[in-house]
This record gives structure tokens, sequence and C-alpha cells, in this order.
């Protein structure tokens, strides 16, 4: 298990750039330029440039191996580009989770409140805050920080970065140790966060919303666009149909060229004809054809079964131990043969043991299980990786559960999880966390099932795999089980809920948007009242009602302009962003009749319009902040 130690304030003494000095704008906080990376004969990119600009939240995607982590490093200091550099203002701190394990302090508390600038009785409240946001109860907050889990190091690692405030934050998959609850609260978190943010997670929901911006590592080149993934995925898409569109006119054009040349080159009347088509071939621009790059793409193998019900569970109850507290008391469970189910709940509630009871992993203290007579199950969990055989090739690994399988459907399963050729013939013990985790998918693939029992299938996915994962989840002809805090997940699958909350296990009957609604989350219904309560003990109804009348008026007099710049910004932002997507459409339009005027035309459009949107998202974060700003302070006497 991987285990991170937040950094202190690193302060980053490079070289200010000069305020003329081209794309490197006077307000960047991080500028990249021309940044390589090799291993060995390995490109992981080429020549990337890019600037981090103040206040802006940085989504960071591409797939597992591109270099996403590489390049937060080199960031960071703690690895170097081969080609190119980092810039930064003088004193520019970072904060980021170092993958090594060390801790100073005898308490979880004084750990995390060693991140502040000062820790006295008075600041304690913001470790106390941030720890209780992260899942600590207050006997965790008083434990030896070598007592906890490796998950729970990870979650006081993760506080002492955010305690220690810096101006840029790097975060990566920061929500692979935390459950939903702890996500929910780090998004509300980062969202109000104040400085710059850099991010990488497989989690599609989790980035979009906390991000302004989204950068991608796609063909060893970079490309940042304005908004969500959704944006970045679309652009990407429109470029590549406009590059393979232009090369197919381009060749086209030149098999005409040099079919007239040919054909004309002996006629001496044509001769000036000739050169001017010969001058053109050689002007013309050579593009290559796009590499095809494959992604995830499968689906689980479904057997034949006329049963209603997949499995019934009839008084579950289960503990670790007799001196033990249960986990699980008398729960009952009927699975219809096409139900989708997404268990839910805090870490170490019991989600991960009743998958292990329902899969027959462990036996009940009581109760018992039921299976129909052709109930076939396939069990995905993380503890699986550990189950893989190190020497076995990955064709051996998927194909040594079914002796009958023939080879040929092990390489097609091979492929179908991205290992094609040679790949699948690497030993399982050079595998990286991500490609183990497809292994075992592989090996659940290989085995026809109508019941799939699924621990956290999405850790160590990048966000291509993850979007495979759901396509196959939705299309699966049986019954699904998954223990997820993926709330993208959740709100695209889940048609019932297993509920770990208050002490207790529960289902409910309806989808996790309905149970939001209907239930929500037990820490946030406590926020929240206490919140009221605090409310409801303040003295001096009547003179708080006055001073209430009075802050009201105040603060429609301060806080309605800025809302209206906000409003009206956004309104420009929407405006312009219909007129790019017409000017992509006229873009490939002008491309596939090769219109090089208008091309050169729209393109420079397209880069006016992309400035101006740039620069009106600048401008709306900067108005948030302020407006954000100015609400609390004159939020205080009036919650």
């Amino acid at each position: 298990m991987p285990a991170f130690l937040p950094c202190k304030r690193i302060l980053l003494f490079f070289k200010p750039q000069p305020e003329n000095s081209g794309v490197n704008a006077p307000n960047a906080m991080i500028i990249a330029e021309n940044i390589s990376k090799r291993y060995g004969g390995q490109v992981l990119f080429e020549s990337l440039s890019f600037r981090i600009n103040p206040r802006e939240k940085l989504g960071l995607v591409g797939r597992n191996g591109h270099g996403k982590t590489t390049l937060f490093r080199i960031i960071t200091g703690e690895e170097h580009p081969d080609d190119g550099k980092i810039s930064a203002p003088k004193n520019y701190t970072l904060g980021y989770l170092r993958q090594k394990l060390a801790f100073s302090r005898d308490t979880v508390l004084d750990e995390a409140a060693s991140a502040l600038d000062r820790h006295d009785d008075a600041r304690a409240w913001e470790a106390e805050k941030i720890l209780t946001g992260l899942g600590f109860s207050s006997s965790d907050m008083a434990r030896h920080p070598s007592e906890l889990s490796g998950g729970f190091q990870v979650r006081l690692s993760l506080a002492r970065v955010l305690l220690s405030k810096p101006d840029l934050l790097l975060l990566d998959e920061p929500n692979n140790y935390l459950d939903i609850t702890s996500i929910r609260w780090l998004t509300r978190f980062l969202r109000a966060w104040p400085g710059e943010l850099m991010l990488i997670t497989h989690d599609r929901n989790f980035m979009d919303s906390i991000v302004t911006h989204t950068m991608g590592i796609h063909r060893r080149a970079l490309r940042k666009v304005v908004g969500a993934t959704e944006k970045y995925y679309e652009q990407i898409a429109m470029e590549e149909e406009v590059h393979e569109k232009t090369r197919i006119n381009d060749e086209r054009r030149k098999r005409e060229i040099e079919v007239f040349i040919s054909r004309f080159r002996a006629k001496a009347r044509l001769a000036n004809m000739v050169q001017s088509r010969i001058k053109m071939l050689n002007k013309m621009e050579n593009r290559d054809r796009l590499q095809q790059i494959k992604d995830l793409e499968f689906s689980f193998s479904y057997a034949q079964t006329t049963a209603k019900y997949a499995l019934t569970a009839n008084a579950l109850s289960f503990s670790y131990g007799p001196d033990m507290p249960r986990l699980i008391e008398g729960f009952g469970l009927s699975i219809g043969s096409r139900d989708r189910i997404c268990v839910i709940g805090k870490n170490g509630r019991g989600k991960t043991t009743l998958l292990k009871l329902l899969a027959g992993s462990l036996k009940p203290l009581s109760g018992a299980i039921n299976y129909s007579q052709h109930t076939e199950v396939g069990y995905y969990e993380q503890s699986n990786v550990g189950s893989l055989v190190e020497t076995r090739t990955v064709l051996d690994e998927i194909s040594a559960d079914l002796s009958s399988m023939d080879r040929q459907r092990a390489r097609d399963i091979c492929g179908a999880m991205l290992f094609e050729g040679d790949e699948a013939l690497k030993k399982v013990s050079v595998l990286s966390g991500g490609e183990k985790s497809r292994v075992v998918l592989g090996k659940i693939i290989a085995h026809p099932s109508n019941l799939l029992l699924l621990d956290e299938p999405t850790n160590h996915l990048d966000m291509e795999s993850c979007d495979a994962l759901l396509a196959a989840l939705d299309s699966y002809e049986g019954a699904v089980v998954m223990v997820t805090h993926n709330e993208l997940f959740l709100n695209a699958l889940a048609e019932r809920l297993i509920i770990f909350q208050g002490g207790s296990v529960s289902v409910f009957e309806g989808g996790y948007g309905r149970f939001l609604e209907k239930i929500g989350w037990e820490d946030e219904r406590e926020s929240s009242s206490v919140h009221r309560n605090d409310t409801a003990r303040m003295p001096g109804q009547k003179e708080l009602r006055k001073k209430r009348a009075e802050l009201m008026v105040k603060r429609s007099r301060e806080l309605k302009p800025l809302e209206k710049r906000i409003a009206d910004t956004e309104n420009s932002i929407i405006a312009l962003e219909k007129e790019l997507e017409k000017l992509h459409g006229e873009m490939i339009e002008a491309s596939q009749e090769k219109v090089g005027t208008r091309i050169a035309g729209l393109s420079q459009e397209i880069h006016r319009c992309e400035q101006q949107i740039e620069v009106l998202f600048r401008e709306l974060s900067e108005v948030t902040a302020l407006h954000e700003d100015k609400k609390r302070e004159l939020e205080g006497p009036v919650s």
C-alpha cells in the first residue's frame, strides 16, 4: 500500500520571469517552457509548455503511464526534465504528498497541527476541523500516528498538506483512501481553496466539481482548455477529426497532382503548369496518420439463468471476534437477476465485509445466504490483486482458471484489457497496480457469471478505463452489487442502495439522488443542525433582528454589484463558447473543402475567442473570490 507524507511549505527560489517574456504573462504563478522527459527509449512527453494563473484550479488528465505524476514531480523539483524549465515567483510555496512515510508527533492532532505556522489552542480548531472532515473521530485524534491504518495515514498526510496552506496545492489521487462523506467534504473544501490547485484523479465527477480548467497529456503533447473534462475530450476529438480529414484530403490532392505531373511532364506547352504543380507538391505538409490509441473495451461474459433472484440473504450477523462489535446485525437482502445495487458508507463500517459474506469468502455468525441453482459469481476485491501469481505471464494468469478455454480466447481478453501482443507475455511481478487490477478484471471476464460482486473496482484505473467499466456494467445482463465512493457511478448505475450509516446497515429502495434528497449523509445533517442550533441560542433576539436588517441592507449594497458582474461575465463566457463551437464546426467544413484562406481566418477567430474566454474566466475567478470574501465578512451576525 503506498503511503505519503505531506511536504512542509516548500520554498521554490526560481528566477522570476521578466514581464515582457512573451507567453510568460507576469500574472502566471507557474510557467513551464518546453518540458520533455524520457526514460530510456520511452518518451513520456515532449516540449510541454503551460502556465498556471492566479486562482486556477487545474485538472490533469491522461492515461496511466503517460506522465501525469512525473509532471507533478518535475514541478516540485523531485525530478528534473531532460529539456525545458519551470519558473515561479520567488518564495512561491507548494504543498504535495510525498511517497515517504514519517511522523514526528505523539498524537494525530499534534501531527496535523505541526503544519500550521503557529500551534496553540486558538488555532487547534483548524486542525480538528480538517481532520474531522477527512473522517477522523475525536478518539482517533488522540492516537499515535503509527497506530493508524495505511489509509488513515494517507488522510493524516493530506490534512497536513491542507493545513500548511501552500500557494499551489498538488493532489495526486487524493480520494483513493477516502470514503464518500470525506470525498464530499474535500470537494467543498477544494472549491473554496483560495490559491492555485493541480489535481490528478480517476474520479471524473470529483474533478469536474472542482476544476476551472482541464489539462491533458495526449500523444506526448499537452492541451489546456477552459472548463471541465468534457470540454477537453470534445476538443481533442474535434482536433483529431480535423487532422484526419485534412490528411485524407491532402493525400487525395497529392495523388491528383502526381497524376497531372506524370501525364503532362513531356508536353512542352504545359511545362509551366507542371513546374507549378511540382512546387505545390513540395510545399504541401506531410501529415502522419494518427496512431490508434486503444481504449479498454470489454463486456462481462454472461451465464444464462432463468432464476428470478440470484441470491437471498436472511438475518445475517457478523463480527471479527467475540470482543469485537458486530459490523452486521440481522441483515436481509434479496438480489434480483438484473439488480443494480451500490453499497455506500464510511470506511471501516462493514461494506467490504458484507461483500465477502455474499461471495462466500466469510461465514456469517448467524443467518444464511442462499444462491439460486444457476448463480455464477464474479467477485472483484482489492486483495484479489495479491492472489495473482507473480511468476506467471498476464496470458497465463487470465487463462489459468479455465482449462477448456482456448488460447485465442485468452489472447482476445488480454487485448481487451490493453495487453496486446508481447504485453500479454509480461510477468505479473513487473506490472503496476493499475495493470494488475486489469488482470483481475480479465480473469472475471474469462469466467461467465450472472452476479458481479465488485469492491471499489475503479481504484488504480485511469479515467478512460473507468468510463469503459461503467459502459460494461451498464450493458451487463446479470446483477451487480458494487461497493463504491464514486458518485458518477452511483448516479449512473444505482437503482437500490445498501447504506452503512448510524451504526446499522439498511436497504434503500431508490437511486443515489433520491437518497440524498430523502435521507442524506449523517455528518452533513449534523453540521447543518449544529449551525441552526447555534443561531437559535444567540441572545437578544429583538436587537439581533435590527442588526440583521441593517446588515442585510449593507450586504445587498456591497454584494449586488459583484453578483451582477459575475452574472454578466458568465453570460459573456456562454456566448463566446457558443461562438467557439460554431467556429469549430466551420473549421471542419473548411478543412473538408480545403479552403486555405478560410482555414487561416477561422484559426485566428478561434484563437481570439479562446483568449477572450481565458481572460473572462480569470476575471470570473477573481470576482467570485472577492464576492466570497465579502460574503464571509458580512455573514457572521446574520447566520
